[in-house]
């Protein structure tokens, strides 16, 4: 029970054991109770106070901080995908918050356990990442503050730069094929005169190089840059391990991005069931039906994840109930008495069961995203306007909104980036793909990116996009950057 008050603790009991009855399953939870410092330190570190030193941390601590001492936020929970689960409360909060807090983080731990794109994460990230900590610092001790963390600024600043569906795959070997050349043919009892040892080593190693030299390498594209870099970059041991951890924690972290509509979604339909059926005294529901309803509050212009994952939620078990049992269900106005019909019928609870084990958001708002949703939740796209100066409703095109909705969920909102050529133009210079989808590069962000790039490769970076409907190849040869037109754009 880590440090839980005996109220808490039996708080804790008896929400699990709610939690169990509605079939949720989770790993083993430890909630910790932190001061309000303290839970930002630990947010500050992504959940883990034993990663490795870097100032972007301390910046990290330094918003929460001031977000919490003038009231701008406020961090109510914060739980880890680890077996056993961590989870932090707020030492501060009332007991009503509390509750919530417990409910929503079983809810999380189900989402954690069961969903397919978590699958792959590894379970005992506190210790790899206090691992990775140790090594960081001996690194530290023996290269110097300095070198390490400017390096680690090189890799933190390409980290976006992995394929998040890496540990799904069966790893590839970036290696050209090494095809024998041609032995000098005669009968077989001259061959061993003919073409000695020694001779067929030295020509093999001539013919492999002169291949490698003409071969496109990689021969497809490649979407993990980083994997790539820190199997074929000329960096030293100390440094390859450093990238290795970034990569290792980014794709990690990879999951909770891919599945923050439904992941907060699901924690937030699961503490809302539990709260109001089973948890909360009469003296709590308006408390808590303030801090709820703040939680699922939208902001102008945002995309609230909790708001439109527990509504898509919602709408599918309604919808497939509907579809099951027509017009009797559809006839009842009774939204307590519909709420009720999981535990009679099951056939909604048992298809947002479903949905939560195999879909990741992208996958969730297209297939289930409907017209009638958007009518009913007002969504709409908006877009700036130079003769008001201000933001305004562009669309509220059922099609429009969902594409908009979409394309920002899709790779983060984030460009794609391959590895296309590493001996490009057959000058040992590494070749980028930016694979466009409708809107150009930041050229200043893109060029920041080629500068930290050649640090790493120590050669001319090269990134080919499109600008202007024209291919483009910016370059940078650690002094300049430069740049050229190319029809080609592939």
């Amino acid at each position: 029970m880590a440090n839980l008050t005996l109220e808490l603790a039996k708080i804790k009991e008896e929400i699990e054991g709610y939690a169990r009855g509605y079939g949720l399953t989770f790993f083993n939870t430890i909630f910790e109770v932190l001061e309000f410092d303290e839970l930002n330190q630990v947010a500050a570190y992504g959940g883990f106070p034993t990663r490795y030193p870097h100032w972007s941390f301390g910046m990290e601590y330094d918003q929460f901080s001031k977000g919490y001492e003038y009231g701008l936020s406020k961090i109510y929970e914060m739980v880890i995908n680890n077996d056993p689960c961590y989870a932090y409360l707020l030492k501060s909060n009332p007991i009503v918050d509390q509750k919530l807090v417990m409910a929503h983080v079983y809810g999380h731990g189900d989402f954690f356990k069961n969903n397919y794109w978590f699958s792959q994460t590894d379970r005992r990230m506190i210790d790899t990442t206090a691992n990775h900590a140790t090594r960081v610092r001996r690194y530290v001790d023996d290269y110097g503050q300095e070198k390490v963390e400017g390096f680690l600024d090189v890799c933190l600043s390409l980290e976006n730069l992995v394929d998040p569906h890496a540990p799904f795959q069966k790893k590839k070997q970036y290696e050209t094929p090494q095809d024998e050349f041609q032995r000098l043919k005669g009968k077989d009892y001259m061959d061993s005169f003919m073409n000695p040892p020694d001779y067929l080593t030295q020509q093999q190693k001539k013919f492999d190089e002169e291949k490698r030299k003409k071969e496109r390498y990689p021969t497809e594209p490649l979407r993990d840059v980083l994997q790539f870099l820190i199997e074929y970059a000329p960096l030293e041991n100390w440094e390859r391990d450093v990238l290795t951890i970034v990569r290792k924690e980014t794709l990690y972290f990879a999951p909770q991005a891919q599945t923050k509509i439904m992941n907060e979604g699901w924690a937030s339909y699961w503490h809302s069931k539990m709260m109001t059926r089973n948890i909360l005294s009469a003296s709590e529901i308006i408390d808590y039906a303030d801090h709820h309803s703040g939680t699922l509050a939208s902001a102008q212009g945002q995309l609230n994840p909790y708001k439109i994952g527990i509504e898509l939620f919602r709408d599918i078990e309604d919808r497939w109930n509907k579809g099951k049992y027509g017009k009797e269900y559809d006839d009842c106005n009774d939204l307590r008495e519909k709420r009720e019909w999981d535990q009679k019928k099951g056939l909604g609870i048992e298809k947002i069961f479903e949905v939560r084990k195999v879909y990741n958001d992208v996958m969730f708002i297209d297939e289930f995203l409907t017209e009638d949703f958007c009518l009913k939740h007002k969504l709409f796209t908006f877009e700036y306007n130079p003769k008001t100066t201000q933001y305004e409703v562009f669309s509220r095109a059922f099609q429009t909104v969902k594409n908009k909705l979409l394309h920002s969920l899709t790779n983060r909102g984030q460009p794609f980036i391959y590895v296309s050529d590493s001996n490009f133009e057959n000058r040992s210079e590494l070749l980028l793909l930016h694979k466009h989808e409708g809107i150009d590069l930041k050229l200043d962000w893109a060029s920041a990116t080629l500068e930290n790039l050649f640090k790493i490769w120590k050669r001319p970076v090269n990134l080919l996009t499109v600008v202007d409907e024209k291919g483009k190849i910016l370059t940078f040869d650690g002094k300049e950057h430069k740049s050229r037109f190319t029809e080609n754009t592939k």
